[in-house]
C-alpha cells in the first residue's frame, strides 16, 4: 500500500519532501516525469514554508506537493508539451501555479503527457507511454497522464493538468482518484500551451475530494493576463438542494461502454438513492452529437492554430498520431468553422432545455480501460471511444467533477457529475454525497449570510425559496437577548423578530444560510409585508442580515418570546 501522502504535510513540509523522493525511487516510474527537480531545491522551498507556518502564516496548501503537466509553465523549468524540439524555458510561472505556490504548495516537477495535450490515452509521447499506476500493462489515461499517475502512485499530493476533451477526468477515472474540471476560465489558463484555446481548462487531480477542491479554489479567480478568464457571477449557486434531481443516460446512450463498465455504472446509479437524490433517465444524444464536433468538425482547426505551423516542419520528436490529427485540421475552412460554432450554439441551447429542472447529469467518465498494447494497435479508434462522454463538456460550457464510482472486478471505475457553467459547487456537493462525505468542501466561497427564524427554516414551508436560489446552510445560530419573537397572522404562518434592546428579550434560535448577492436581491424584491431584512446581532458577536418584521405588525401579534424558537412554538401549538 502507498504511504499516507498527507499525514505529515502541514506539520513537517521538509519531511514530506523527503518521503516523496523516497517514494519516487521506490516506484521507479521514470516515464511519469519529463523534468524532476532536485530534491535539495524542493526541500529548501519546504523549509521556507515551514518557517512561514511557524511565523503564523495561513497557508491552506502548506507543504502540499504538486506535479505539473508539462504544457503549463513553471519559471526556470523547461516547457516541452512532450515534444523536445518545442521546448522553451519560461521566465514567468502560470497564474494557476503561482497561486498554488502562494498557498504553500511545492512543485516537484513537470509531468509527461499526450503530446500537445492531444489524446486521452497517455501513450502519445516521445518520453514514453505513461503506465497506469495500478496496472503497468494498462494505459494511464491522457493527456494529463503523468500528473494523474504521480498522485495515484502517492508521490504527489496534487496533479495539475489540462482538459479540453476529458484530459482532467479520464486519467482520474482510470486511477480511482478525483478530477476537478471547473467552468471554463474560472481557473485561468495563462501560461499554458494551448490545444484549443477557447475550450482549454486547467484541472486538478487528488486522492480525495477535499484536497482537490481546496486546490481548485486556490487557483480560481480572474486573471488579467488571460483574456478568457472569468469570475463567479453575482447569481452563482452556492449549494445543491437537499433532495436533488440527477439525470442519467438511457440504456441506448450507454452502448459505447464495455460490459464491466456498464455493470459498474448501473451499480453506481442504484446507490444514488441512498444519498437522498432521485434519478431520471434522459436522452443525451444531443450531447453525444455535440461531442463529435471537437475532432470531427472544424473546431479542431484551433489545434492547428496553436501548433500546426510548428508540426508542419516535421520535428523529429513529433508523435505521428498527434501530427496527423493536427495536420488534418489545416484543411478546415472558415465557413465550416462558422457553421460548427452555430451548431454548438444550438446544441448548447438544446442541452440547457434538456437539463432544465435537474441539478446534475451523472455519466460514466470513460468507456473502457485498454491496455497500452491495444492502444498502440488502434491509436485513433480507442481514443475516440474513450472521449464519448467527456468531449462535449467544454464545447457546451459545462463543469464536471470526476470521482470513483462502484469498482469493477478488475479495478476502478469513474463517474462524472456534470453541471451547467458556474454551478460547480452543486457538482462538488453531489460528488461529496456520492462519496459518503458528511460535508462538502467549498469551491465557491463568496456571497452574503442570511439569518432565518421561521418559515424559511429547513423543513418549513418556504425553505424551497432558499433552495431555488442555491443558498448554502451554514449552521444553527442564536441572537443576543435583545430580540422578541411574535407569531404573525400570515399565510403560511411566520414569526416576527423585532429588536427591543439589550436584556429586553431572549436569545432566539434560527439558521444561517449563505446565498449569492443577486440571490439576496431577488429575495428582498419578493419579500411580502410585513417582513423586512435588517442587521441582526448574534450571540457569538457577529452581525448578519436577517429577517425582522414591522413594529406595527409585531404589536398586534402573539408574543412567543418564551419559546425562544419558531420550531418550539409550533411543537407546543400542535
Amino acid at each position: 500500500m502507498p504511504p499516507d501522502v498527507l499525514g505529515s504535510t502541514a506539520a513537517d513540509p521538509v519531511a514530506r519532501v523527503a518521503a516523496a523522493y523516497r517514494r519516487i525511487a521506490e516506484v521507479d516510474r521514470p516515464e511519469v516525469w519529463i523534468t524532476l527537480r532536485p530534491e535539495s531545491e524542493v526541500a529548501a522551498e519546504a523549509a521556507v514554508v515551514a518557517e512561514r507556518l511557524a511565523a503564523g502564516a495561513t497557508l491552506p496548501l502548506a507543504g502540499v506537493l504538486v506535479a505539473v503537466k508539462d504544457n503549463i509553465d513553471v519559471a526556470g523549468l523547461p516547457t516541452t508539451a512532450a515534444c523536445p524540439e518545442f521546448a522553451y524555458t519560461p521566465e514567468v510561472t502560470a497564474a494557476a501555479i503561482e497561486r498554488l505556490i502562494a498557498a504553500g504548495g511545492l512543485v516537484l516537477g513537470k509531468t509527461n503527457l499526450d503530446q500537445f495535450a492531444t489524446g486521452l490515452v497517455g501513450t502519445r509521447s516521445p518520453y514514453g507511454p505513461v503506465r497506469n499506476a495500478l496496472d503497468p500493462e494498462l494505459v494511464s489515461g491522457g493527456s494529463s497522464s503523468g500528473s494523474a499517475a504521480a498522485v495515484a502512485l502517492a508521490v504527489a499530493d496534487l496533479g495539475i493538468g489540462t482538459d479540453t476533451a476529458g484530459s482532467g477526468r479520464v486519467p482520474a477515472a482510470l486511477h480511482g482518484i478525483v478530477g476537478i474540471k471547473a467552468t471554463l476560465g474560472v481557473i485561468p489558463a495563462h501560461g499554458t500551451v494551448p490545444a484549443c484555446a477557447d475550450y482549454d481548462a486547467v484541472t486538478v487531480f487528488a486522492a480525495d475530494l477535499d484536497l482537490a477542491v481546496t486546490a481548485a479554489a486556490a487557483m480560481a479567480g480572474p486573471e488579467p493576463r488571460d483574456p478568457r478568464s472569468r469570475t463567479w457571477p453575482a447569481d452563482v449557486r452556492l449549494s445543491a438542494p437537499l433532495a436533488p434531481r440527477i439525470a442519467v443516460p438511457r440504456a441506448e446512450d450507454l452502448a459505447a461502454l464495455s460490459e464491466p463498465y456498464r455493470e459498474a455504472f448501473a451499480r453506481t446509479v442504484a446507490g444514488v438513492a441512498d444519498t437522498g437524490a432521485k434519478t431520471e433517465e434522459i436522452d443525451i444524444s444531443v450531447l453525444l452529437d455535440a461531442a463529435l464536433l471537437l475532432y470531427d468538425g472544424a473546431i479542431v482547426a484551433e489545434r492547428y492554430a496553436a501548433v500546426g505551423a510548428f508540426l508542419d516542419a516535421a520535428p523529429a520528436g513529433a508523435d505521428p498520431t498527434v501530427a496527423a490529427i493536427v495536420g488534418a485540421a489545416r484543411e478546415k475552412t472558415g465557413p465550416a468553422f462558422a457553421a460548427d460554432l452555430d451548431a454548438l450554439a444550438r446544441a448548447k441551447a438544446a442541452a440547457a432545455e434538456l437539463l432544465h429542472g435537474f441539478d446534475a447529469l451523472l455519466l460514466p467518465t470513460t468507456t473502457e480501460h485498454p491496455s497500452i498494447a491495444a492502444v498502440q494497435s488502434d491509436p485513433i479508434g480507442i481514443n475516440r471511444r474513450m472521449g464519448t462522454y467527456t468531449n462535449f463538456c467544454n464545447l457546451l460550457d459545462m463543469a464536471a467533477v470526476a470521482i470513483p464510482g462502484a469498482p469493477t472486478a478488475d479495478g476502478p471505475f469513474g463517474v462524472m457529475l456534470v453541471t451547467p457553467a458556474f454551478t460547480d459547487q452543486v457538482a462538488v456537493d453531489l460528488a461529496a454525497r456520492l462519496l459518503g462525505h458528511v460535508s462538502a468542501p467549498l469551491l465557491v466561497d463568496r456571497g452574503v449570510d442570511l439569518a432565518v427564524f421561521g418559515a424559511h427554516l429547513r423543513g418549513q414551508p418556504l425553505h424551497w425559496q432558499l433552495e431555488q436560489l442555491g443558498a448554502r446552510f451554514l449552521g444553527e445560530i442564536r441572537t443576543t437577548d435583545a430580540y422578541r419573537l411574535t407569531a404573525l397572522d400570515t399565510t403560511p404562518p411566520k414569526p416576527g423578530l423585532v429588536r427591543h434592546g439589550t436584556g429586553l428579550g431572549t436569545p432566539i434560535a434560527g439558521e444561517l444560510f449563505r446565498l449569492s448577492e443577486a440571490g439576496l436581491g431577488r429575495f428582498l424584491a419578493d419579500l411580502p409585508a410585513p417582513m423586512a431584512l435588517t442587521s441582526i446581532d448574534l450571540a457569538d458577536g457577529r452581525s448578519v442580515i436577517g429577517f425582522t418584521c414591522t413594529h406595527d405588525a409585531a404589536r398586534t401579534a402573539i408574543d412567543i418570546t418564551h419559546h425562544a424558537s419558531w420550531r418550539t412554538y409550533l411543537h407546543h401549538r400542535a
